[in-house]
């Protein structure tokens, strides 16, 4: 299997023998790479500036956006190069903005097939979600205030396994939405990059086949993070409840915190190649430390980013859908002030739940998208992926390169 495959959107997965086909990988431009080497396959001489169209030159109107269009600033003498721009970015090194606006702009132009699996997806969760919480769940275990010593000891632990136990349906849950909108948002996405829509029908045929693996990375990921996690509390757990044994365990959670941080945004692009390049679990992971040795520090900060805009979203839909909720069941909130119980009506679990749908509609596909955007972003510095982007997309002067 080639480690390093050109543009495959799904349904045409790489091969050994589709290599001839591909251009060979440029240095990358980020640094990790020697400089001054460039990728053996370039446009024919003289299309480097975008050629101009019938009607247009000295005297001409103003050209529009896109191919041809106005230059993009960025460094350098006269800035960058203009860029093609089939769909929803320029086929070039992204900016960060770039990155964060083609997201919304997929969002934008696809909505129809955007909003619909993520408003779908969404709406079924919470709806099981609710029922699960409502019905299955046992009630959660109350703290004494008051108690002291062993007995407060016991009910902490009582209480901290009451809570895993509640929270892990709505996890579990929560996970398979994210698997299926990851996957066909994906799809969605690596198509508006060159600009053609997809269907709804579309998107989930090619996506379908891709949601085991998808979901065995999601698996792997999750165990790796649980192992590291226990390997680090562990040590000082053994060592008992005195001032050497918490003074371990909090070093170990903190180094372990480091080091699935470290792992996490280092496998970050993994769900991408294991989506567009069709690849298994383990090679996909190895594409996506490829990709981002480097870069780790650019990509931690891109989806730092990412997550604070999507907390900010999150907290202004919240907070008026909450007072909402409480004012609604007055009844839930008598109790709540009375009692250490938690036990909310119906009109607060739906109103809440509106609030949480509206906010998966809009995380799922932003978040999806700055991923996969991401992903084609480090192929482009590394690899010279937007040749092939440019001749998908049947830009003007790339079909004659060869393929």
């Amino acid at each position: 299997m080639n480690d390093s495959p050109g543009w495959a959107s799904p349904g045409s997965a790489p091969s050994d023998g589709q290599e001839a086909g591909i251009p060979r990988p440029s240095s990358p431009v980020d640094g990790s790479g020697p400089a001054g080497q460039w990728s053996p396959a370039q446009p024919p001489p003289g299309q480097w500036s975008p050629p101009s169209a019938p009607g247009q030159g000295p005297g001409a109107p103003p050209p529009t956006p896109g191919w041809g269009g106005t230059p993009q600033p960025g460094p350098g003498w006269g800035g960058a190069p203009m860029a093609a721009k089939p769909g929803v970015i320029p086929l070039r090194p992204l900016g960060v903005g770039e990155i964060l606006d083609g997201a919304v702009s997929t969002m934008r132009t696809h909505w129809r097939t955007v909003l619909g699996v993520s408003l779908t997806v969404s709406v079924i969760a919470e709806m099981v979600v609710i029922l699960v919480q409502r019905y299955l769940l046992p009630e959660p275990k109350s703290v004494d205030p008051n108690a002291v010593g062993a007995e407060a000891l016991r009910q902490a632990t009582d209480s901290a396994q009451s809570q895993l136990l509640t929270s892990a349906p709505s996890t579990l849950i929560a996970m398979i939405a994210t698997l299926i909108t990851t996957s066909v948002l994906t799809v969605v996405i690596s198509r508006s990059v060159i600009g053609r829509g997809v269907t709804l029908r579309e998107a989930w045929s090619e996506a379908r086949p891709r949601l085991l693996p998808l979901l065995g990375l999601t698996l792997l990921l999750s165990l790796m993070s649980a192992g590291i996690m226990a390997a680090g509390l562990v040590p000082g757990l053994l060592l008992g409840s005195g001032a050497g044994g918490l003074a371990l365990t909090f070093l170990g959670f903190a180094a372990a915190c480091v080091v699935v941080l470290w792992l996490m945004v280092r496998f970050t692009l993994a769900a991408p190649a294991l989506m567009l390049e069709r690849q298994p679990v383990l090679t996909a992971l190895r594409r996506s430390a490829k990709l981002v040795k480097g870069s780790w520090w650019r990509t931690f900060g891109i989806l730092a980013l990412t997550y604070v805009l999507v907390i900010v979203v999150t907290l202004i839909i919240t907070i008026p859908f909450g007072i909402i909720a409480v004012t609604l069941d007055s009844d839930g909130l008598s109790e709540f002030l009375n009692s250490s119980s938690t036990d909310f009506g119906w009109p607060f679990l739906i109103v809440t739940g509106i609030g949480d749908v509206i906010i998966s509609t809009l995380a799922y596909p932003f978040t999806a998208g700055v991923m996969a955007l991401l992903y084609v972003d480090q192929r482009i510095r590394r690899e010279a992926l937007d040749l092939d982007l440019a001749r998908a997309a049947g830009v003007p002067g790339y079909d004659t390169l060869k393929s």
